[in-house]
């Protein structure tokens, strides 16, 4: 924890990454670990110890001024600084450099494209659309990346806007996988199911093994030159059906 120091109620910290909230008509701060926010965001970093340079919610990081309790308890209707500090990590706004910023675009808007590639499909071919159709779609869509929503909630917003450019659609694919034992073995198998959601089905056909998956459609090109090259040629991918992700399914 940090020390506040009275009267001037001034902390000093150094190498931070501010998050900013305005609400209640004041502005208030948090002082965070560079390359940390957006982990939290994702889910990708869970310990807020991890995240926050300390616990304290500031008027202004840079001037060490931090809020009052008065202040806090009138705009958030609480005086716990850890759970304020969680909220403001939530909805505010990073506040960083024009090359940083662009630089935490940049590296979204790919983790986005790739995402939307790996989750939908053209339902007309029943097929993946490619990384740079997505990329190409999103920018005649004019889509921005939003700082202050973590990769999933972009991605879910990317989806919404592109159904509006090209017929796009949240699915999953099921797919029967076949090839002899010879030509693949466990390993094949091993390797085959690592890719998939889930294994609906598995049976033995003489030496044929038939394995009836649930994938993501970014996985279907993947799968399919695993097979191909694992069995030189001789495996065999048959798309089953597409099966429909409703809006509120956790698909990330």
């Amino acid at each position: 924890m940090s020390k506040i120091f009275t009267p001037t109620n001034q902390i000093r910290l150094t190498n931070v990454a501010i998050v900013r909230l305005k609400k209640g008509g004041k502005r208030f701060e948090i002082a965070c670990y560079k390359n940390k926010v957006l982990s939290w965001r994702s889910n990708s970093e869970k310990d807020i110890d991890e995240v926050l340079q300390t616990h304290t919610v500031f008027t202004n990081v840079s001037k060490g001024q931090a809020a009052k309790k008065d202040e806090l308890q009138k705009a958030f209707n609480k005086t716990d600084e850890t759970e304020i500090c969680k909220e403001i990590l939530s909805k505010g706004e990073l506040q960083v450099s024009e090359k940083e910023r662009q630089s935490v675009l940049d590296t979204q808007l790919s983790s986005i494209i790739n995402s939307v590639a790996a989750l939908c499909v053209n339902p007309e071919t029943r097929r993946p659309y490619s990384a740079s159709i997505i990329e190409k779609s999103l920018k005649d869509a004019h889509f921005s990346v939003k700082m202050n929503k973590n990769t999933k909630q972009n991605t879910l917003e990317a989806i919404k806007m592109l159904r509006e450019h090209l017929p796009i659609e949240r699915s999953r694919m099921k797919l029967r996988v076949s090839f002899a034992g010879k030509e693949g073995g466990g390993k094949l198998k091993e390797a085959v199911v690592k890719l998939a959601n889930a294994v609906e089905h598995e049976e033995w056909e003489e030496s044929t093994l038939h394995l009836t998956l649930l994938i993501d459609p970014g996985q279907y090109r993947v799968i399919d030159e695993l097979v191909r090259n694992e069995t030189k040629g001789k495996g065999l991918l048959e798309l089953l059906e597409l099966k429909e992700v409703v809006e509120n399914e956790e698909v990330f």
